[in-house]
């Protein structure tokens, strides 16, 4: 199933969590209530003010007066999101004044790679252990990972 976050948050006040607003942030919880309803699912415009600084806005969609980000999640069974990724801004200028609102001043290198021009261009990341959970059945996060832990433990 394709749906705008819209469309998700009216499913979810509905159905699932009548406190839910438009701007929140999905819950793991929320996230598996979609997928079982309706599979596998993608969930595409989210708010900008609760995304990343390098997210691309949407010019022409805006709801409530809120802006949106072209950005998406893909959501499934048991699990919740697995992919995410979004088109990223390319402006230098843009960015900046979306770094400057969320105030982030530690990454100018990123900047820096928008300086002298860019190109349209987008990414995604993949859970990868949460991959191995819909491949494996695995229904514990913990028994994905793939170096040993336990308490008082940690790789140094």
């Amino acid at each position: 199933k394709l749906m705008d976050y819209t469309e998700a948050i009216d499913i979810l006040k509905e159905k699932k969590d009548n406190t839910i607003k438009w701007g929140d942030d999905l819950s793991t919880e929320q996230e598996k209530y979609l997928t079982e309803v309706y599979g596998p699912t993608i969930v595409y415009n989210y708010p900008k003010k609760i995304k990343s600084f390098y997210m691309k806005e949407n010019v022409s969609h805006h709801v409530n007066n809120e802006k949106t980000v072209m950005a998406f999640d893909i959501l499934v069974p048991t699990i919740g999101e697995i992919i995410g990724g979004s088109i990223r801004e390319d402006n230098y200028d843009i960015l900046k004044h979306n770094m400057e609102d969320k105030k982030i001043d530690n990454l100018n290198w990123y900047l820096d790679l928008r300086k002298y021009g860019s190109v349209p261009h987008g990414g995604f990341g993949l859970g990868f252990e949460r991959l191995i959970m819909l491949i494996t059945g695995v229904s514990n996060i913990r028994d994905t990972i793939s170096y040993p832990r336990y308490p008082k433990y940690c790789f140094a």
